[in-house]
């Protein structure tokens, strides 16, 4: 739970050395050449803002927040630290309206921010699942509207979304598709599974061939009722369709509407809680921290955001 009385919310310097801390448990890194120990020196005196340090490389100053979704930001730092801890301790997100009211920011200030913390994220891990033969859940699932497309009585109106989850590990991955081929699914799958893996899909005709790449693929028949498979009860989908289910609520009851160039940011940010979820062994602090990790190397720099969301 986060006390929003905490120092670290409340006092910028020790957020910032908080933050520190995260960053650089062996001692600060120069973001610019990646020096440290000895070639790097923290800046004295009256004239020097607190945090900054100096590169005896490459004679380049800078802070924590260099080289992250944070640098140039004018919001104080403890206010990055509560937006990145009240959108991590929000199992189905936290609206940018919301998220305005608790830090005292504009909402166009808080919808940019929340947008930058999502970027910190998305996941840079390209390990594939399945290892060691372990099972994958495969399946699509639909949201909001298609641009351009008019309605219709199925779901090729609305945006789709393709999504992996390791059962062993317990990680997600999903990605935004233009179509539900085998031809625009088939290399996502292939990318980002092992061969030796178990595939576990449904009985969509598009998994049929690529099923054949890998060393078991198992299907369920939901137009009959089959959600478990009564001789093998591994046999299922139902891990993803629970993601599925907390993706869905948050969308439509936390964020309301999403625009499909924003989507993919949306995807990470559930990506990122469901694979650092309690169940896997991670607390809110905990999960805030490897967001906060996540924000080195990564910047998100339109300054005129359009289409403001939740």
């Amino acid at each position: 739970m986060t006390s929003l009385t905490d120092p670290l919310y409340t006092d910028a310097n020790k957020a910032r050395e908080h933050m520190e801390r995260i960053m650089w448990p062996f001692g600060p890194i120069c973001p610019h050449c990646g020096a440290k120990d000895e070639r790097v020196m923290k800046l004295q005196g009256k004239s020097t803002r607190p945090g900054v340090y100096k590169c005896r490389n490459c004679e380049k100053p800078f802070t924590v927040t260099v080289g992250t979704v944070m640098e140039d930001s004018k919001i104080p730092l403890n206010k990055w630290l509560l937006a990145f801890a009240l959108v991590n301790g929000s199992k189905k997100g936290i609206s940018a309206h919301q998220l305005h009211r608790s830090l005292g920011i504009t909402y166009k200030s808080a919808w940019f921010m929340a947008h930058r913390i999502r970027e910190a994220m998305a996941s840079d891990d390209e390990t594939p699942f399945g290892n060691e033969g372990g099972i994958v859940e495969v399946d699509e699932t639909f949201i909001g509207r298609e641009p351009g497309v008019p309605k219709g009585r199925s779901a090729h109106h609305k945006m789709k979304v393709l999504s992996l989850v390791d059962r062993e590990t317990g990680r997600a991955k999903s990605v935004v598709i233009n179509n539900l081929t085998a031809d625009a699914i088939a290399p996502i799958i292939y990318t980002n599974v092992r061969r030796e893996a178990q595939l576990m899909t449904d009985q969509a005709h598009v998994y049929s061939r690529i099923g054949r790449e890998f060393r078991a693929h198992h299907r369920v028949d939901h137009s009959v009722g089959e959600y478990v498979n009564l001789s093998n009860p591994t046999i299922h989908t139902n891990t993803i369709e629970g993601f599925f289910g907390i993706f869905k609520r948050g969308m439509r009851g936390i964020y309301q509407h999403c625009a499909k160039k924003h989507l993919h940011r949306y995807l990470a940010e559930f990506d990122f809680r469901y694979t650092f979820r309690a169940a896997n062994g991670f607390n809110d602090a905990e999960r805030t921290a490897e967001a906060i990790k996540g924000a080195r190397g990564k910047r998100l720099t339109y300054r005129q955001p359009s289409g403001l969301t939740a």
